[in-house]
């Protein structure tokens, strides 16, 4: 099994890296894919590389980047079946080639799997440009979720081979390492996520918004924050809820985010309260505002809220994979519920809401847990492993090899 090794120090090439970064997702899109890859680009920027996007045109009036060490080039697409906020990239493989040519890359990162991602794939072998991927979204594990179960099976079929055609694919925990291993993936390592420590912060608590939601201090508010969608499993935390309504009544719930599920769940459920799509520091005092938080999602391959939740000062219930797997130490930082086990769930946060003095326990804790996951470290393992990309492929062709230095 092949991880990365932790740099100590921050590291930076001796001659920056010109990087062609594709993805069909981008910020301002809210999505964990998005935040991620704006929060590559800066880090990878940072450190001097230069970064050429290609990503699709995401509403009519958007236009193509350009500034110094980062431009843009927009290509066309269309929306996602079941997230028409989304586009999928159309097939560009000719643009792609073309473009390429004129402005050759060091290597192509490919962030999505998409028909663009299949284009950048293409175009990158044909003319020897090394190529890492990342695993972002289980998409064949939500295909029960938009009746196309029939498909779970070739998806995840395309997947593998998408990201076997590359040298590497980079995961962002060992478990999920280990399970694409066994499935048949090649070549994967563990770049892991960092989070924003300074956005998402306990000092964002705020008095007045958990006023518009009519609790005092006293008040036990649970948190979600998610797209509100089939594949997020969201009906256990409405079952949690309810259970732990009954042992106090006064306890609040609050979701945030939006989704195709939001108007049948608020016509449900009355007394949820649903705070709609929220970004930085609405989203950053929201996090901070509650006490508990609570999500259920069994499709994550790593699930940015929870970190972003503990980095908030929550005590948080999820089940033991992905990021909560790879951070929380049960009753000790979070609480942790065997995978799929909804009754689990439920009976852990059920324990929270009878001891407010241990989720003020858990609350801080958590914070500390999560002060040494800074993008900064998390960016040093990213740059080398595009770095050793690069070199092993200029070895392979007998070109010089590339140095590094440290500061």
């Amino acid at each position: 099994m092949r991880r990365m090794n932790t740099p100590n120090q921050t590291t930076r090439t001796s001659q920056p890296l010109n990087i062609a970064l594709v993805t069909e997702t981008y910020i301002p899109e809210v999505n964990g894919v998005a935040i991620t890859i704006g929060r590559m680009v800066h880090g990878l920027r940072q450190r001097q590389h230069r970064i050429h996007m290609i990503r699709p045109r995401q509403f009519k009036e958007d236009v193509a980047a350009k500034e110094d060490g980062y431009e843009e080039t927009l290509v066309s697409g269309m929306p996602i079946p079941g997230y028409p906020e989304l586009k999928s990239g159309l097939p560009a493989k000719g643009l792609l080639t073309k473009l390429w040519k004129q402005q050759r890359p060091d290597i192509v990162h490919i962030a999505t799997e998409g028909p663009l991602g299949w284009s950048a794939l293409s175009a990158a072998h044909k003319l020897g440009i090394p190529v890492s991927t990342d695993f972002h979204t289980n998409f064949h594990s939500y295909t029960a979720h938009y009746g196309i179960s029939l498909l779970k099976k070739p998806i995840a079929a395309y997947l593998r081979h998408f990201h076997n055609k590359a040298a590497c694919t980079l995961v962002p925990t060992v478990s999920l390492q280990q399970q694409l291993e066994f499935e048949g993936y090649k070549n994967v390592l563990v770049v892991s996520r960092g989070v924003d420590g300074t956005l998402f912060h306990p000092s964002k608590r705020s008095t007045e918004l958990r006023t518009t939601w009519n609790a005092d201090d006293e008040t036990p508010v649970v948190m979600l924050v998610s797209r509100i969608a089939p594949e997020k499993n969201l009906h256990v935390v409405i079952q949690a809820f309810d259970q732990m309504r009954k042992i106090n009544p006064l306890a609040r719930l609050v979701m945030v985010g939006d989704g195709p599920s939001r108007a049948e769940l608020e016509k449900q459920h009355p007394h949820v309260i649903f705070a709609g799509m929220q970004t930085g520091e609405p989203l950053a005092q929201h996090y901070a505002s509650g006490d508990i938080f609570l999500y259920p999602s069994l499709t994550e391959t790593y699930g940015n809220v929870t970190v972003e939740a503990m980095a908030s000062g929550l005590a948080t219930v999820a089940y033991d994979y992905a990021a909560a797997q790879q951070h929380i130490r049960h009753d000790v930082n979070g609480l942790l519920a065997p995978f799929a086990d909804t009754d689990a769930f439920v009976t852990q946060a059920k324990g929270l809401i009878t001891d407010m003095a241990r989720v003020q326990r858990i609350r801080l804790a958590a914070r500390d847990t999560v002060e040494s996951l800074t993008w900064e470290h998390i960016m040093g393992q990213m740059e080398a492993v595009l770095l050793d990309t690069v070199r092993a492929q200029g070895v392979k062709h007998g070109q010089p090899e590339l140095t590094a230095a440290t500061d």
